[in-house]
């Protein structure tokens, strides 16, 4: 048993008491900031969708989605906060989008309480031609959003002056 304790320490299968402790406390809250993941998204994601500067959103959670009505059938609560939308003016503009941000963090992970974002094309899929790229849902006009419980508004403000610079 001993050895078997060691392995499993080891390679990381187990967590420490620390660790236990701080996701136990933030299970007690998971349904809160889901829900504000959640009425975050869908509101960034429907004013986005209107928005003359994307060319168009890929959200589950909206009505214009082919998935709309599996999603509202499997999740019940909401599509979660995670989407991607097409900037117009391709790779460059979707650099400058994502420079220009305030709020937003740009980074790979998602799922944070805090706003992220990032452009795939240029990061984490760069090794990967245009057509490996699009196969993916990271081609080169792509940016991908992960909505955090921040103010829903703020947030919006934040994309329009980022998308103003990134579309002049």
């Amino acid at each position: 048993f001993f050895g078997i304790a060691i392995g499993l320490r080891d390679l990381g299968m187990t967590m420490n008491p620390q660790a236990a402790h701080y996701t136990l406390m933030g299970t007690e809250t998971l349904s809160l900031r889901m829900q504000r993941h959640v009425e975050n998204a869908e509101k960034i994601a429907g004013w986005l969708e209107t928005d003359p500067r994307v060319d168009y959103v890929t959200y589950a959670g909206l009505k214009s989605s082919p998935y709309y009505d599996r999603v509202a059938k499997i999740c019940p609560r909401g599509a979660g906060g995670l989407f991607t939308i097409a900037v117009k003016g391709g790779y460059e503009a979707c650099i400058k989008l994502v420079d220009s941000l305030e709020i937003f963090s740009h980074v790979a992970n998602l799922g944070d309480t805090r706003s992220l974002v990032i452009h795939s094309a240029s990061t984490t899929h760069r090794q990967l031609t245009e057509e490996q790229q699009r196969a993916s849902g990271a081609a080169p006009e792509v940016v991908r959003i992960s909505i955090g419980t921040e103010d829903a508004d703020d947030l919006i403000a934040d994309l329009d002056q980022a998308l103003a610079k990134a579309t002049s």
